[in-house]
């Protein structure tokens, strides 16, 4: 019982840890410019960050639902969040960017990044 419980406040932390990451490594002008992270580098580079962050997705989906199975303990719900977001699939651009529009949400987020120095997130 203890060990589940510390291998779900472990996966817990490591999955808010990841969220900040994500959040603080963003450009400021990721929801403006359509090109993505990847504008401006060669086109092998490109390609190989595009494969790298679609099987990233696909991994993350996958331990999502493997954590959302009763008595496993961990993130699942967010697992599969972050999983979907880094997966190129139509429509999810727009959708995040509904999503980040949200008074609440871009506040939280450009609180994140200030706490590393970063600058806000612009839409």
């Amino acid at each position: 019982m203890v060990l589940a419980a510390a291998v779900f406040v472990l996966l817990f932390v490591l999955g808010i840890a990841a969220f900040i990451v994500l959040v603080v490594a963003l450009p400021a002008r990721y929801f403006i410019d359509e090109h993505g992270l990847w504008a401006g580098k060669h086109p092998l580079v490109r390609l190989l960050g595009l494969i790298g962050k679609n099987l990233l997705g696909l991994v993350l989906i996958v331990l999502g639902v493997l954590l959302s199975i009763p008595f496993v303990p961990g993130q699942g719900l967010l697992t599969i969040l972050i999983g979907l977001v880094l997966l190129d699939i139509p429509g999810k651009h727009r959708l995040v960017q509904r999503l980040v529009r949200r008074p609440g949400v871009l506040r939280t987020l450009n609180q994140v990044r200030a706490w590393f120095g970063r600058s806000p997130l612009l839409i």
